[in-house]
């Protein structure tokens, strides 16, 4: 058995299972370094070794929880609670489209991903709870903004991940134009439209009462009530976001636009210097374990990729297909969810895929689209319910700020379902048209 596919399924046999997922991605790791043939301690060193790939990425997580911190301390989200329950009453449905559409534009038109995740979430979980929204529901919407666009639309962060497709098929003796990947993984895009859908109007569309007390939400609406009303440190508070708006697109760095706007927050007054221990606390709290998680997921990554194992799958998943046929299709589409579960990103899976896919379908005669279709959705396929991923990892950060969203039962399951069944059956589509 080949060890991605064992550590793998270790890795979500114990995230069912509530283990921890820092343990759970842990043990999933030693896992696969013991069936790759290393022992315990090369196999940690490898890990450990790995944990670096995302130390960037961490950190940001750390001070963008902070920023987040220091905006909810100004009240501002009081304000922009009290303004929503008025236009939105009664209106789960729209609500979760809505929040589906501002994540869309955090991979395009204002491209910052994730970052605005734990700055806008946390203030509505207040809203969520007296609207019955189920949050699971909210869970695929912020998916859904996360994914999809990058998987169909070439902007911001999706061109990104058609150049890279297109750089790697080139790379491996197959051309096709950047501008052409769309149209190949336009049909994936569809499915998860359907499967957003599908979350939002009927999975999810019954009210559901949240896991917090009724204590702590009479606690929060007291709170809100009495900082409804706009001031002038709420001005300055908008002041920042939009500063450290500027500073990330200027820099392209998510630790420079959190760290501006923390600095513009101190300077302006809106947190007193005596605060900065409890916020600086308070954000590692809501995001330190998120940020644990990527570095730990970065190791695991690191171990499959060094010890072959990733190859050897991708490798006996072909020689298992002998012709372009829907078989070899679907077989081709499983190993990228395998493989992208493990690895915890669609961008990183790519290379590795199309290495070992665009060979063969120059040999069995898929066309350029076609294999466009395969590596795209193979490479997206198991980053939307992956415990390790951003897409997951993102929207849990902002819904369990208060304790009442669970990582894998509330995120994980549910974007894995609604989302990686439409693209493996609209990616086979769209391998068959083309």
């Amino acid at each position: 058995m080949n060890a991605v596919i064992i550590s793998v399924l270790v890795m979500i046999v114990l995230s069912l299972l509530k283990v921890n997922v820092v343990l759970a991605i842990l043990f999933a790791g030693l896992t696969a370094g013991l069936v790759a043939g290393l022992n315990l301690n090369e196999t940690l060193e490898l890990l450990i070794s790995g944990m670096g790939g995302q130390a960037e990425t961490a950190l940001s997580y750390i001070l963008l929880g902070v920023f987040a911190m220091m905006i909810a301390y100004s009240g501002i989200t009081g304000v922009l609670v009290k303004r929503l329950i008025k236009v939105l009453k009664g209106k789960r449905g729209f609500l979760l489209m809505t929040i589906a559409g501002i994540a869309c534009l955090s991979q395009n038109a204002v491209p910052v991903h994730i970052a605005f995740i734990p700055i806008l979430i946390p203030p509505l979980l207040q809203l969520f709870d007296r609207m019955r929204v189920d949050r699971r529901g909210v869970a695929a919407a912020l998916t859904f903004g996360l994914k999809a666009p990058y998987v169909m639309l070439p902007l911001g962060y999706g061109f990104i991940f058609h150049n890279i497709i297109s750089t790697e098929m080139s790379a491996n003796g197959m051309e096709l134009a950047v501008g052409e990947i769309w149209r190949a993984m336009l049909a994936p895009g569809i499915g998860m439209i359907v499967g957003l859908l599908i979350a939002v109007f009927i999975t999810y569309r019954k009210p559901k009462d949240s896991k917090v007390t009724n204590q702590e939400n009479q606690e929060n609406a007291a709170v809100s009530n009495e900082e409804a009303q706009f001031k002038r440190k709420h001005i300055f508070t908008l002041f920042a976001i939009v500063i450290a708006l500027v500073v990330q697109l200027l820099t392209e760095s998510l630790i420079f636009g959190a760290l501006t706007g923390i600095i513009i927050m101190f300077m302006l007054t809106v947190i007193p210097f005596t605060k900065g221990d409890e916020m600086v606390n308070d954000g590692i709290k809501m995001m330190g374990m998120i940020a644990f998680v990527m570095l730990i997921a970065s190791g695991f990554s690191t171990v499959l990729q060094e010890t072959g194992a990733v190859d050897a799958l991708v490798t006996s998943a072909i020689a298992t297909g002998g012709e372009a046929n829907l078989l070899t299709a679907a077989i081709m589409l499983l190993v990228g969810l395998l493989i992208t579960m493990g690895i915890g990103t669609s961008f990183g899976t790519i290379p590795i895929l199309a290495a070992l896919f665009v060979p063969f379908a120059l040999t069995i005669g898929y066309s350029p689209l076609a294999t466009a279709a395969l590596i795209g959705t193979a490479g997206a396929m198991g980053d939307a319910g992956s415990p390790a991923s951003d897409s997951t990892l993102g929207p849990t950060s902002g819904l369990n700020a208060d304790g009442g969203h669970h990582h894998i039962w509330d995120t994980c399951v549910p974007t894995f379902l609604h989302y990686n069944i439409p693209l493996f059956i609209f990616g086979l589509l769209a391998v068959m048209i083309f």
